[in-house]
């Protein structure tokens, strides 16, 4: 299972929010590229990074952030916040991103998400399901739709998506530990175990990220054995509850 750090980033600082409340924002460093050189000095290889500003906006904001960070580290970074247009996605790439999170756009303008997944390949598009009592939120978590987790999910799939970050919000910033439930249902529901109802092209495994409310290290483990392909990791971090030194001892072992 792969670690990723996340830097949430509002006016070019690295925060945290609660449950994506923007009134709970707490800044924990003016560097986000010092963050992420600690992130790599402990031998991590991911970074999720969150423009936050662009996730209430209508268009990408800090993509100067990821531009530094991508160029003075190795790190191989999703990015995800504010991207609503063929032009957010070439700046997002040409900044350094190894993968774009879309979320409220595959919601909002579901042809333009697929057309992104068919022009980059499932390798670069990951699909953003983060929901509010199961139902998907979007921009910046300020809105629920009507879509199930699940069914949004799998309808995706069938469009040729395989990695997805899934948050629950109830649960984003609280340290309260992860929805290990609703994941096991998330990977019971993976379309690929029913490869017979799927294109040859299509049985892809779904890999799901976790995302929201790590707590302790003993979790990430549990995590893994769900079958959980990574897990983002943020104010856990942040607030000292999970050291950098045990994320390397543990990707040392793997």
């Amino acid at each position: 299972m792969r670690i990723i750090p996340a830097i949430d980033i509002i006016e070019g600082k690295c925060v945290r929010l609660s449950k994506g409340d923007y009134d709970t924002k707490k800044i924990y460093n003016e560097n986000p590229l010092e963050v992420a050189k600690s992130f790599e000095a402990h031998g991590i290889e991911y970074l999720h990074l969150v423009d936050l500003d662009g996730a209430k906006s209508s268009r990408i904001v800090n993509y100067k952030v990821l531009e530094q960070i991508a160029s003075k580290t190795s790190l191989k970074i999703d990015f995800g916040g504010g991207l609503k247009s063929d032009a957010d996605l070439k700046v997002a790439f040409e900044s350094g991103a190894n993968q774009i999170t879309g979320g409220s756009i595959a919601i909002k303008q579901p042809d333009v998400f697929k057309s992104w997944i068919q022009q980059y390949g499932a390798d670069k598009i990951i699909l953003g399901a983060d929901a509010m009592n199961e139902k998907i939120a979007i921009s910046g978590w300020l809105e629920e739709s009507k879509e199930e987790v699940i069914p949004f999910i799998q309808g995706y799939q069938q469009e040729g998506i395989q990695y997805v970050i899934c948050t629950d919000i109830s649960k984003d910033g609280m340290l309260e530990g992860p929805s290990f439930e609703l994941y096991q249902r998330i990977l019971d529901s993976d379309l690929s175990n029913q490869a017979c109802h799927f294109e040859r092209s299509r049985e892809a495994r779904l890999k799901l990220i976790a995302s929201g409310g790590i707590s302790t290290f003993d979790e990430l483990p549990k995590l893994a054995e769900l079958g959980c392909e990574g897990t983002i990791i943020g104010k856990a971090i942040y607030e000292g509850r999970i050291s950098l030194k045990q994320l390397e001892n543990y990707i040392i072992k793997l």
